[in-house]
């Protein structure tokens, strides 16, 4: 069976080569025969033999290489018969014999290579057995060295073009490919860059909320103290309104930084345990609510991402407790439980409303944030009564729970 060597014969040099070739052959052959039908019959041969080649041509492009196979054999029995003509001339012979040339180059650029090479053996022994039978063995033989090396010249020529015409489509199929790779490359950038603004949008909004929104909460329950004590305790709401004044300063600078450089609000930079003492502290203040705290003691620095989502969990939590629960108590509770850290806070309040994991930004804030980190983030009903959120963090290898 014959395979394709190539499905393309876009080779316009080497057609005009057997354009050529096969007329300088036709011409020469037909001048050494004598005058007479002889002359006719080897111009009608000739011919078929071009027609012969345009169809194997024309076949070979479009990969239907059996009909090459019959063209070839056919222009075999062409080049036979054009020798037989003039059986008495080896001049004849050799003219007609160069029409090989032309067809060692078709078998090469359309079969595969092993059968190329039986073709261009068969053309040679058809060759080097007409001299014989003319010249004898030894002038047949020399004289037909040349052109059985003419064959194998061809051959090996069209096999050069074909495969640089392969090289050629190769090359062109990686070009597309690295075109296609690069537009695939730009659209992911694109995305990329994409979904990093969304992600800064994010963590900027997650930063105003638990900064400049728990300030001016904690600033809006101080004011509401302060107007039921104006006519109770006019010197005390004064100082309470001081104290706001001060607040909201702080969120004010605060929402500078944030929107200048998101740095980290005070507090966050200390150790987490005495972070969350201090916040709480500081919130009771404010607020009167009562805050249980349960801290564990020599506990090992976390990292800083860690160690932000779980203060921004506490304020948030402190936060609604505040505000949604009217609640007198409130449970903070930070603890290492199998390689996690998790901060509880709890309250005796009203408990939870409908859909409470899906209610309020700042909790949407805290669930991307335990995301992120590989947490969860869970807000459910206390079971003394009230509600609870609480946030548990996996701890990277190497931090350990407590100094030693």
């Amino acid at each position: 069976m014959w395979h394709p060597q190539s499905g393309r014969y876009n080779y316009p040099l080497l057609q005009l080569a057997a354009g050529l070739g096969m007329l300088a052959a036709g011409a020469a052959g037909l001048a050494s025969m004598p005058a007479g039908p002889g002359r006719w019959m080897a111009l009608a041969l000739l011919g078929l033999f071009a027609l012969a080649y345009w169809v194997s041509t024309s076949a070979g492009r479009s990969g239907r290489t059996g009909l090459v196979a019959i063209c070839v054999a056919l222009q075999t029995v062409v080049v036979l018969l054009l020798c037989a003509l003039d059986p008495a001339s080896p001049a004849t012979t050799n003219y007609f014999s160069v029409l090989f040339f032309i067809m060692s180059a078709v078998v090469t650029l359309f079969f595969q290579r092993r059968y190329a090479i039986l073709w261009i053996v068969a053309f040679s022994l058809i060759s080097a057995g007409a001299l014989v039978s003319l010249r004898g063995l030894t002038d047949g033989l020399r004289s037909s060295l040349p052109n059985i090396a003419g064959y194998f010249f061809f051959g090996a020529f069209a096999e050069a073009l074909r495969q640089a015409q392969l090289a050629r489509e190769h090359n062109a199929r990686l070009l597309e490919q690295l075109r296609s790779a690069n537009e695939q490359l730009q659209e992911y950038a694109g995305q990329v860059e994409r979904l990093a603004i969304v992600e800064e949008r994010n963590r900027l909004a997650r930063e105003m909320h638990d900064t400049v929104g728990h300030q001016l909460t904690v600033a809006a329950v101080q004011l509401e103290g302060a107007q039921r004590l104006i006519s109770r305790d006019p010197e005390r709401a004064g100082r309470m309104v001081g104290t706001v004044r001060e607040q909201v300063r702080d969120a004010l600078s605060e929402l500078r930084r944030t929107v200048a450089a998101l740095r980290q609000p005070e507090g966050t930079d200390l150790p987490l345990p005495e972070a969350l003492q201090q916040l709480a502290l500081s919130f009771q203040e404010a607020t009167g609510l009562r805050i249980h705290l349960a801290l564990p003691d020599g506990m090992r620095e976390l990292p800083p991402g860690h160690r932000l989502a779980l203060y921004r969990t506490a304020q948030e939590g402190l936060t609604n407790i505040q505000r949604h629960a009217h609640a007198q108590d409130a449970w903070l509770n930070l603890s290492w439980e199998d390689r996690a850290v998790r901060l509880t806070i709890g309250d005796n309040g009203v408990g939870l409303g409908p859909s409470p994991q899906e209610s309020g930004f700042g909790l949407r804030g805290l669930q991307e944030r335990a995301t992120q980190l590989g947490g969860h983030l869970c807000v459910e009903a206390r079971p003394e009564g009230g509600a609870q959120i609480s946030m548990s963090l996996p701890v990277p290898a190497g931090v350990e729970p407590v100094h030693d």
